[in-house]
């Protein structure tokens, strides 16, 4: 049996839960030829990609599927690409902000997924689940954990992705998107599935 190892955040900027880690845990033990490990990571620069690096290696993971909040989108999102750059408009939850800074400096620009992130869009989306490709991860911790999991295992054959997740009907403010938690729950085993 494959390991996938799956990830999701603590809350931050405020909020008192983070829906990526709310669907993470809610996820299955197995999915298709999948054994699921699940791993909450601090909203924290640097300390997130350190420890699921560590969980990957300790696991022996083939994959790695990140997930993260993304106020303010209306669809399941996997990310296509990260970037080398640390830019953060409020502080993680450690109080760092970085402001234009490389995540490895002297690194590649950008990575792409190494992971299907068109076919998990379109999987989604034939579930009748609103879904599409996302080509920006932002420069917050998400995008950190995303460029730096894919710097660390380019040579390495373990597949990685980052996938943004909606706020919850419970966290969006009026006129603000949302998706219940089920619905994410389900885009996310759908992703797992075409890996």
């Amino acid at each position: 049996m494959k390991r996938i190892l799956v990830t999701g955040f603590d809350p931050f900027g405020g909020e008192l839960i983070n829906p990526s880690w709310e669907a993470v845990k809610r996820l299955p033990e197995q999915i298709g030829d999948w054994e699921v490990h699940k791993l909450e990571l601090p909203t924290v620069f640097s300390k997130a990609a350190e420890l699921a690096i560590d969980e990957a290696e300790r696991r022996s993971a083939s994959a790695i599927l990140c997930v993260g909040q993304a106020g303010g989108r209306d669809a399941l999102t996997p990310e296509m690409v990260a970037i080398n750059l640390r830019h953060a408009s409020i502080p993680d939850n450690l109080g760092q902000q970085p402001k234009d800074e490389a995540v490895i400096p002297g690194a590649a620009c950008a990575y792409f997924a190494s992971l299907p992130v068109r076919k998990m869009a379109e999987a989604i989306q034939n579930a009748g689940l609103p879904a599409r490709v996302s080509y920006s991860a932002g420069t917050f911790v998400c995008n950190d954990l995303f460029y730096t999991l894919r710097h660390y295992f380019d040579a390495a054959e373990v597949g990685v992705c980052f996938f943004h997740v909606p706020y919850l009907p419970q966290q969006a403010k009026e006129g603000q998107p949302s998706l219940p938690l089920p619905d994410i729950v389900r885009g996310l085993e759908l992703a797992i599935s075409c890996i």
